[in-house]
């Protein structure tokens, strides 16, 4: 029964997630139109033949424009997660391996981060920084990073008690290369659902920071930005909002649903 109910999380998962990836890898070669071209004549014309998700208030087709924008969303998510995930391996595994001060001090930094609401803290940085895409991927990064440094430090402790690693120890082997070789691989399995949560949550983040004005800036677009671009005109052309929305819907569902998969597999596994 829990084989066939991650199957089916992981397949829905898959086609909403691939949707979006398609949007993406297609944008790269094509869009019917320049995203970016402007063309006051047929501004906010409603969806039809000529433009399937209509055009917004500069007569720019908004099908290319969410194209457009999908590469942006995925490559902050993505690279976001990259940093944090660098971040917390280079801090937990060791916190974890050695314990006792180096323990207690990077779990101090951790905590302290963790105090703040993340999405509070990433908005200051950003401010702090200037808005920018890179600003963003760097702030996600470290706000992200405390959750990854917790998950490989549990990890660590629980592993270097294995008969495997004290093994590894008295035949002489380095600590970095057993928390490399030894330790590292088998994080892999804590690390994976709590990776497709936080591609999740940053996309989210990510989404709310340039709503705000502090995300992707003009020409470039994320679906987060085309809603702050079209909440003026909801009421006079809601196809503006509806379509962004439906394509970063699209995108958390099928992340959660690939997660929820992973859970159940891996609570299966447990059993």
């Amino acid at each position: 029964m829990k084989t066939a109910s991650s199957r089916i999380f992981f397949i829905t998962g898959y086609i909403l997630i691939g949707i979006i990836f398609a949007l993406f890898i297609v944008s790269i070669f094509w869009t019917p139109y320049d995203p970016n071209m402007t063309n006051p004549a047929i501004k906010l014309t409603p969806p039809c033949a000529e433009h399937l998700f209509g055009t917004d208030n500069f007569g720019r087709d908004t099908l290319s424009r969410v194209m457009y924008a999908s590469k942006y969303t995925i490559f902050i998510s993505f690279a976001g997660i990259a940093i944090a995930l660098a971040l917390g391996l280079v801090t937990g595994i060791p916190a974890g391996y050695y314990g006792g001060w180096t323990d207690r001090g990077i779990m101090l930094l951790s905590n302290s981060i963790m105090c703040f609401p993340g999405i509070l803290l990433a908005l200051v940085a950003v401010a702090v920084a200037g808005p920018s895409m890179y600003n963003v991927v760097w702030a996600l990064g470290l706000v992200f990073a405390p959750t990854f440094a917790r998950v490989c430090r549990i990890g660590t402790m629980e592993l270097k008690q294995r008969d495997y690693i004290t093994h590894a120890k008295v035949m002489g082997i380095s600590s970095p290369r057993i928390m490399a070789v030894h330790i590292l691989p088998n994080l892999t399995a804590s690390l994976l659902p709590a990776t497709v949560i936080g591609l999740a949550n940053m996309t989210l983040f990510e989404s709310g920071m340039s709503y705000l004005g502090l995300g992707v800036q003009p020409p470039d677009a994320s679906f987060g930005k085309l809603l702050a671009d079209a909440q003026s005109y909801m009421t006079r052309a809601p196809w503006l909002v509806i379509f962004p929305s439906l394509m970063l819907i699209i995108y958390i569902l099928g992340l959660y649903f690939v997660s929820e998969g992973i859970r159940i597999k891996s609570s299966k596994g447990g059993n």
